[in-house]
């Protein structure tokens, strides 16, 4: 059995040229062992490693017939000889740990790329290969609302997770990027339901906040609301502190305040998308029940958990009807959506930005704190700040532009 010869090619890309080299090497039987292939702006990076049966014309003979053909279609050859030991590594490397890195921001810049690939080659690990996820932007758009996200597929062995981890997390807070680290799984692949909190995640306001203000408490009320998002207060007891002075407000405010409410950036393209992949969906909020309901007819949502105001003669008692959602509840009720639905908790997304949503993001497969505080940030297994909601897509692995072509697609 002959070795492997590594052949690799390069020049610019039209139609064509890999049903050309492939038909040279099949009129030789050759084996293709691997076979990789990107283009960047028209410029075509082909590789393959092949192997010449014994029955076969021998190396030369064959390397002869391929430069000839990648000549006439004007690209460069490179050929190297594998050795056996070389190639038996190769074989032994598969089953190994492999991992994904994803750099978003609103701009990606060589010092961002350069940063990030001395931390994985200084932890041992290996740049199997790098895809854009993003869309083109044009030359006038780099740097402004534009979205731009790298993904790094990577190989070998972690020794220190939480030092990595660390590493990735500094990074980012330095250059004012988000840098996500995950185990390149079948999970990974396969997530099937999403759970929001909802004020301050899926929109941009604390509702009990915005009653407040109604009931003109608004300044204690957000003071206690900001001081429980960072953990320093025990939610239910916050929760309680605050809901008391509601007492008094008519319900007629709750209209007012959810037709004021503003959806955060990227939420109805994240929801829509996923909706469309097939995921179910859900809010597990620490707000108030008549507000999730608002969100879950706007945006399609499966399933909504919060907390019941209580009310009589028409006005806000001061008190809910119930349980209250907490951290703890929080948890639970993924838990159970994920049975009912007989979801695996690895498949499940978890997103939040408050002390109190902790819990839920700790058990689900993917936990991310968007737009978090501190703490949180800290504590998550992803964090989300540079983008809106929708840059959670990147983080599942989808390309912008198969968001596009399904729009597009819906839209026939």
């Amino acid at each position: 059995m002959k070795e492997p010869i590594l052949i690799s090619i390069t020049g610019m890309d039209r139609p064509g040229i890999t049903a050309s080299i492939t038909q040279t090497l099949a009129d030789f039987d050759v084996n293709v062992l691997d076979i990789g292939q990107s283009v960047i702006h028209d410029s075509l990076s082909l590789g393959m490693m092949v192997q010449i049966p014994a029955r076969a014309a021998d190396a030369k003979t064959v390397k002869e017939a391929i430069q000839k053909t990648v000549a006439e279609l004007n690209l460069a050859v490179r050929f190297v000889n594998i050795s056996q030991p070389s190639y038996e590594h190769w074989v032994g490397q598969q089953g190994k740990s492999r991992h994904i890195v994803t750099l978003l921001a609103r701009r990606i810049t060589a010092h961002q790329i350069s940063r990030l690939a001395r931390i994985v080659a200084n932890n041992g690990l290996n740049i199997d290969k790098i895809t854009r996820l993003s869309g083109r932007v044009p030359l006038e758009s780099i740097g402004s609302d534009s979205q731009a996200c790298v993904e790094f597929s990577l190989r070998g062995p972690v020794t220190d997770l939480t030092a990595l981890r660390r590493e990735f997390m500094e990074l980012a807070t330095e250059l004012d990027v988000d840098i996500a680290y995950q185990e390149d799984n079948i999970f990974r692949r396969n997530r099937r339901l999403v759970v929001f909190d909802m004020d301050s995640t899926l929109i941009q306001a604390e509702v009990i906040d915005e009653l407040a203000k109604c009931a003109g408490v608004g300044k204690q009320v957000a003071a206690i609301t900001e001081r429980a998002m960072r953990g320093e207060l025990d939610f239910k007891q916050s929760f309680t502190e605050r809901l008391a002075l509601l007492k008094g407000l008519p319900e007629t405010a709750l209209a007012e305040v959810a037709a004021s409410l503003k959806l955060t950036d990227g939420a109805e393209r994240l929801v829509s998308t996923v909706k469309r992949l097939g995921y179910k969906t859900a809010i597990l909020s620490g707000g108030f029940t008549y507000f999730g309901k608002v969100l879950q007819e706007k945006l399609g949502i499966d399933y909504v958990h919060a907390n019941e105001l209580e009310i009589e003669n028409g006005v806000v008692t001061g008190r809910v009807c119930g349980e209250i959602v907490d951290g703890a509840r929080k948890a639970s009720l993924l838990a159970s959506i994920a049975q009912k639905e007989r979801i695996s908790l690895e498949q499940v997304i978890a997103v939040g930005d408050g002390a109190n949503d902790l819990p839920m993001l700790s058990i689900a497969g993917l936990g991310i704190a968007f737009r978090a505080k501190p703490i949180v940030k800290a504590s998550a297994k992803q964090s989300l700040t540079t983008l809106g909601l929708d840059g959670i897509l990147y983080l599942m692995g989808v390309r912008e532009r198969e968001t596009i072509q399904q729009v597009e697609t819906d839209m026939v």
